[in-house]
């Protein structure tokens, strides 16, 4: 399609005397185009961004509680079609969210017109906004002639069915594209002379000149477009407030005029120029050539101007009270959250907060060599900007330096001469390129012995001393070496750099968990939080010395693949690495599901660590279509049982890593589990987070969400502290019940016993009694597992 105000798809129609026309052609074109929603605004209000979403916030608040009778018209007929039909009832729906129907205030009613006037449901026959709204959403699409004329004579002659007459104020609100295949003008008039306020409300592509023929004055505020909901409802109910018809807003709203524009669509014919054509003549045989116009065919939108009448609400987000570039997003009148940067996510109001809670000098050592590019420094320095806009206040307990180095190193900020963070950001700003080689080694010599001044004290006078180093070119020189010897002065090491440079960083730091990779410049800012984890963190093992069982559970389903499942048992043994495996301390499980569920191996099945390593790197990858409800329905019914290993008083924990397919049936199994006494957390892999995911959460918000599966490793400390955090929280001895064969479990002064069904006796009513008849036995006392 052409673009532009005049756009439009045209059909070539030579116009000659002896020529056959083409009017199927046209007759074509408004056919296929008939079946095209407007792909943008026939209504637009030309206000800015932040005050649309204050027009749609209002239009969520407003309410209308009032004695008023409010009857919608809504055209059913072939011109409007079923779709526009739909988007019809959607808007009265959402008017009638914002009325109080009940029979002393608010009576809403609907008729349905076409070829005739159909009464839908008079205005007394609900009582309630639920009522209302089921009627309007089960109403039937008629099709038909669009006799709008014949549905207001119909009006006229009966008036507003199970109405309170001209004692309440009368409101018809006509929902239709404007195209009347009869006379409006009489009876719109004489309805007018009779009270009724009318709201003309256009859907599809309407006529407006009839529209404005339909609505009363003043007619501005009284024309509005169904396809924008919001914005329509607003403006309807703007005008009742401005009509002192009822008071829909808070006091502080208030109704303002905004300019704004509405389109028509209008076929328009346009000479295109002439082409050659044959013309033959009765007096004689001859056939003469001759130049005939040549038209086209075209829609296009034709605007007119106009003003438009809306209620905004102050926000709380009006002063601004998100730092940092953070978003503001209002909820309420009062209330508000912010969307902070990556940097940022931590303090109230997107405001530096120091999560750095250790005494802590931070040397940051910049690559400024050609390797790395302008680019590539420039990036480097608002890292660091980023960094300390984040975590530096007045109070801090942490110092920043700043070097960069090529083939030299070079000390730009000493550490801790700057302790006004505005100071210190000027001055990272005057911090220049250098190029030339790259010298890693040398300047991380250099940096170990010169970079943190004189710093005489030892001991436990002297602040932990970490060197950052940020780059993006490998190295030209020896690493290892010099890293050994900056590691033997005491240095903590840290990297940050991209995944080309990520072996030589892991050798630099010595470890993995002290390098930090980015994919790109958004990618390197979200590294700012981890960052600042790791200053202060010292490597803690896992709950080695705490009981617990632990199970986790894979999807190993097609829509995972063969290789993010080998990364996913690469994370999980990764994970192992932190726990003390045998039978009085953890217990570790595994289940995989896909084409169907398996466990891979029981809670009791492996008595070390080694052989949990083993026995996870050859679990089996399954394909087909997995269902993360029915895998936990069997961790529930055949994994976490006592009679298949799990110990009675010690948590447990069952960890899902999914990426997200098959999950909508888990909801009620993962809640069965918890009532159960057994924790979930769900890590979900995939760019955007799935609702049934979150729903999977719980009110705890067990969730860790990861982009791709090459970055769960990123997330092994998070879901190791989670892990830790539940083997901590106290148990009930009788969840899950540890009593067979239907006994049930009672408390009893610290431990519990077992109440047996007729037939079954011993601790666990795991024994058949001698006599079917026999009473209940009473299970012996039992202590619970692990020390508890």
């Amino acid at each position: 399609m052409v673009q532009g105000k005049h756009a439009g798809l045209g059909a070539g129609d030579p116009s000659c005397t002896n020529m056959p026309s083409v009017p199927w052609l046209e007759v074509l074109f408004v056919f296929l185009f008939s079946g095209v929603r407007p792909s943008h605004p026939l209504q637009e209000v030309h206000v800015s961004r932040e005050t649309i979403g204050k027009i749609s916030a209002a239009s969520k608040m407003m309410q209308c509680s009032a004695a008023v009778d409010i009857l919608f018209l809504i055209d059913g007929s072939h011109s409007v079609g079923k779709g526009s039909f739909e988007r019809s009832k959607h808007f009265a729906i959402m008017v009638c969210d914002a009325l109080d129907i009940n029979p002393e205030r608010v009576r809403v009613g609907a008729i349905q017109f076409s070829s005739a006037p159909h009464l839908e449901f008079p205005l007394d026959s609900f009582s309630s906004q639920q009522e209302v709204k089921a009627k309007i959403k089960r109403m039937v699409f008629k099709g038909g002639r669009t006799e709008t004329g014949l549905a207001l004579k119909y009006l006229l002659r009966r008036g507003f069915p199970g109405g309170r007459n001209a004692s309440v104020p009368q409101i018809l609100i006509v929902i239709t594209d404007g195209r009347s295949q009869g006379h409006v003008a009489v009876p719109t008039k004489q309805l007018k002379e009779r009270g009724v306020t009318i709201f003309a409300v256009g859907v599809r592509f309407p006529r407006w000149e009839e529209l404005h023929r339909l609505a009363s004055e003043p007619r501005e505020q009284h024309v509005l477009m169904a396809e924008q909901v919001e914005d329509a409802t607003n403006g309807l109910l703007s005008t009742l407030s401005k009509s002192a018809v009822c008071t829909v807003a808070s006091p502080d709203c208030k109704v303002q005029p905004h300019p704004c524009e509405r389109k028509t669509l209008e076929t328009v014919r346009e000479l295109v120029g002439s082409v050659l054509c044959w013309r033959g003549s009765r007096r004689s045989d001859a056939v003469l050539a001759a130049l005939c116009p040549f038209s086209s065919w075209k829609r296009v939108f034709i605007t007119h101007p106009a003003t438009c009448y809306r209620t905004t609400c102050p926000d709380p987000c009006d002063s601004q009270p998100c730092q940092n570039g953070g978003t503001c997003v209002p909820e309420g009148l009062d209330r508000y959250h912010c969307l902070c940067p990556p940097a940022f996510g931590v303090g109230a109001n997107c405001a530096p907060k120091l999560s750095v809670e250790c005494r802590i000098d931070v040397l940051f050592l910049l690559a400024s060599s050609a390797g790395t590019t302008p680019e590539g420094f420039l990036r480097a320095k608002a890292f660091v900007k980023r960094f300390v806009q984040a975590s530096l206040s007045e109070d801090s307990r942490a110092r920043v330096g700043v070097a960069r180095y090529s083939g030299e190193l070079a000390v730009a900020v000493p550490v801790g001469e700057y302790q006004d963070v505005p100071d210190l950001l000027r001055s990272l700003d005057g911090v220049p390129f250098s190029g030339g080689a790259t010298l890693t080694g040398s300047a991380l010599r250099r940096a170990a012995e010169l970079g943190f001044g004189s710093a005489a004290r030892t001991g436990q006078d002297r602040p932990r001393r970490v060197l950052v180093l940020l780059t993006e070119s490998p190295s030209q020189d020896e690493v290892a070496g010099p890293a050994r010897h900056a590691r033997a002065r005491e240095l903590l090491l840290l990297a940050v750099g991209t995944e080309a440079v990520r072996a030589e960083l892991e050798e630099l730091t010595g470890s993995p968990e002290r390098v930090l990779v980015y994919a790109g410049p958004q990618d390197l800012f979200r590294r700012v939080p981890e960052l600042r984890e790791k200053l202060c963190s010292r490597p803690q093992p896992g709950c080695r010395t705490q009981s617990l069982d632990l199970l986790f559970m894979l999807d190993a389903s097609a829509s995972v693949g063969p290789e993010n499942f080998a990364q996913m048992q690469s994370f999980v043994r990764s994970c192992m690495l932190q726990f003390e495996v045998n039978p009085d301390v953890t217990q570790v499980g595994l289940v995989v599901y896909g084409s169907q569920v398996q466990t891979a191996f029981g809670l009791d099945a492996h008595l070390t660590r080694a052989a949990v390593l083993r026995a996870m790197s050859q679990a089996p990858y399954l394909g087909g279509a997995g269902s993360a409800g029915t895998a936990l329905l069997h961790v529930y019914d055949k994994v976490m049982t006592v009679q298949r290993g799990a110990r009675p008083g010690v948590p447990k924990a069952v960890v899902v890593l999914t990426g997200g397919m098959g999950t909508e049936d888990a909801a009620v199994p993962v809640q069965k589990l918890r009532n159960n006494g057994i924790s979930v957390l769900v890590v979900g892999v995939g760019p955007v987070l799935r609702e049934a995911l979150r729903r999977l959460a719980g009110p705890r918000d067990a969730l860790i969400h990861v982009a791709t599966y090459a970055d769960l490793r990123y997330h092994q400390d998070t879901l190791i502290h989670w892990i830790c955090g539940e083997a901590k929280r106290p148990v009930s001895l009788c969840k899950p019940s540890p009593c067979l064969h239907e006994g049930t479990c009672v408390l009893q002064n610290g431990s519990y016993r077992c109440e047996c069904q007729d037939g079954w006796q011993g601790p666990h009513c795991g024994n058949r009694s001698l006599r079917g008849d026999a009473p209940k036995a009473r299970g012996s006392r039992r202590e619970p597992a692990g020390g508890q």
